[in-house]
Parts: structure tokens; C-alpha cells; sequence
């Protein structure tokens, strides 16, 4: 571990680690360390990359060149073709739709019980808060294969309603709201937020919705950003319950739909459905990435 030290004489901040700056003068070590940097940052991109750069090649790879070379790149060229047959003649257009509308759905209803949930614990926070709390934390101890009878139950049969949620999207939105670490999450980060804007506001007459709308929403962009990532991602690669409570293939997601599809599909086909099921994930990361790591939505909200 290095850390920075305060020299005595200058009283200046100096950072001591492995290698220090007059090593780092010499050309040699200043090469060697360059090499050992160089070295990580391939490894890194091979290991996180590799997979996914694979599977975009295998995708518009003949089979064939899949079996007999699958680390060459193209050695009989590529076929575009097949994402065209997967996106058309196997329905990938309709179970990716599917996945983009239960994604969006569970992304909605997280957000909404997260932020308003840890505005109650948080800033609110009314007599019996902890006790709440307490609560709320108590639930990520449950196992979740332990719910997944009673919660299909539920479903199967809403209490008071009378209806049945299977085979419709709001069987996967409404559980998915029962997301017992978001709701700390952001609770935690409003813990962190500076109560003197909050007081201000209330001294102004702003009431709890004023505040939350206004105040605290601007100011919340970071962890809003990294729960629309938790809450996005879980939801499109999602495969136990969509596959218990939607069982008509006409509103399965792709997580469901594509192991179904294995058995009776060719395989660069079936790669290239898989590199179209990972387009989403992948933009939505990047978007939400420069959201949550900028500190634009804390300045931004105690300027105004």
C-alpha cells in the first residue's frame, strides 16, 4: 500500500509506492514500468472484452468456421446473414421487444419504490424509521428461491383482485419492486446529502413533495443512474421467474425464449441472437456509466 506523506522541511504532500520518482528518472525502470502498465491494461481488455468481441465475430461467422477455427478471425469471411434470419425467421424481433418492455417495466416500478422508500427512511424519516429500516434489511436475509412459491402463489391469484397475473408483464414489473437493496442503497446516498439544503427549503415552505421533486431528485442523479443499471441489467438477463409466470412463448423474453431455441436452431443463428441480446445491456451501461461516475447532479441541485 502507498499512501501520501507530508514532507517535513516543505510541508508538501508526497506520494510514496514501489517505484519511486528517482527511480522512475532512470530510463530503464521508466520502461520496465511502462511494459508492466501496458501488460495489465491488454490483460484487462482481453478478459473483460475477449468474450464479447468473440461473440460479436462468432455472430457473423459461418458455423462451420465456428467449429473447425473458432479463434481465427473470419478465415472464410463473414456472413451477415445471420442476423438477418435470426432477427426474422426465428422471432428474435418479438422476444427482444418482449425484453426491452419487462426490462423497462422492472426498471420503472424499481426506481419509483427506491427513491420514494429511501426518501421516507432517509429524509423524512418519521418516528419509526428504524424500525422500518430494520425491516427492509431483515428481507435481504430470506433466501430467494425460499419466495418463489408463495410469490407465484400470489400471482397466480392476487388477493382482494381476484385476478391472475400470469402470462402478462405485470407478473415480472410488480415483484421486481420488492428490491429490498435498492430501497438501502439510496437511502444510504440521501444519508449522505447535505441536510442544510433540506432545512432551507422547509424554512421557504417547500412540503415533502416540493422537497423531493425540486431538491433532492436533482441531487440524485448519481445513484439513480447506478440503480437504473442494477435495475436494467437484473431484469434483462432474468431467466427463473419470467420463465415460471410467463409461460405462452408470444411474451417470453429472450432469456427464456433463446435456450428453448438451441435444439433447433444453427448455431451461428443461435450466436448471432446472442449478440443481439447483448446490444442493450451494453448501451445502457455505457449511458448510465458517465451519469453515476460525474459529480454534475450534487453541484448542479445546491447551486439551484
Amino acid at each position: 500500500m502507498s499512501g501520501p506523506t507530508t514532507g517535513r522541511a516543505t510541508g508538501q504532500m508526497i506520494d510514496r509506492g514501489i517505484v519511486s520518482d528517482a527511480d522512475l528518472r532512470r530510463p530503464g525502470v521508466r520502461r520496465g514500468v511502462r511494459a508492466v502498465h501496458a501488460g495489465l491494461l491488454v490483460a484487462l481488455v482481453v478478459v473483460g472484452l475477449g468474450p464479447i468481441l468473440w461473440l460479436a465475430k462468432a455472430a457473423i461467422t459461418p458455423t462451420q468456421d465456428t467449429l473447425r477455427a473458432p479463434i481465427e478471425v473470419f478465415p472464410n469471411g463473414t456472413d451477415w446473414a445471420n442476423l438477418a434470419v435470426a432477427w426474422t425467421r426465428f422471432d428474435i424481433d418479438l422476444h427482444f421487444f418482449n425484453t426491452l418492455w419487462l426490462a423497462l417495466g422492472s426498471w420503472a416500478v424499481q426506481l419509483l419504490i427506491a427513491v420514494t422508500g429511501g426518501y421516507v427512511l432517509s429524509v423524512l424519516r418519521p418516528v419509526y424509521a428504524r424500525v422500518l429500516s430494520a425491516l427492509v434489511l431483515s428481507t435481504l436475509f430470506v433466501p430467494a428461491v425460499v419466495l418463489l412459491v408463495p410469490l407465484y402463489l400470489t400471482v397466480l391469484d392476487v388477493p382482494v383482485a381476484n385476478v391472475s397475473l400470469i402470462n402478462t408483464f405485470w407478473a415480472v414489473w410488480l415483484p421486481a419492486g420488492a428490491n429490498a437493496f435498492n430501497v438501502l442503497l439510496v437511502a444510504r446516498f440521501f444519508d449522505g446529502l447535505p441536510r442544510e439544503v433540506f432545512e432551507a427549503a422547509k424554512v421557504d415552505g417547500a412540503g415533502p413533495f416540493r422537497l423531493g421533486w425540486s431538491i433532492v431528485l436533482p441531487m440524485s442523479r448519481p445513484i439513480i443512474g447506478v440503480v437504473s443499471v442494477f435495475a436494467f441489467i437484473t431484469a434483462w438477463k432474468d431467466f427463473l421467474w419470467p420463465l415460471l409466470v410467463l409461460r405462452d412463448p408470444a411474451v417470453q423474453p429472450l432469456s427464456v425464449r433463446l435456450p428453448a431455441l438451441q435444439d433447433y436452431v444453427e448455431l451461428d443463428v443461435l450466436l448471432a441472437a446472442l449478440a443481439i441480446s447483448t446490444v442493450i445491456p451494453i448501451a445502457i451501461f455505457l449511458v448510465f456509466q458517465r451519469l453515476f461516475l460525474s459529480g454534475a447532479g450534487l453541484s448542479g441541485a445546491v447551486k439551484g
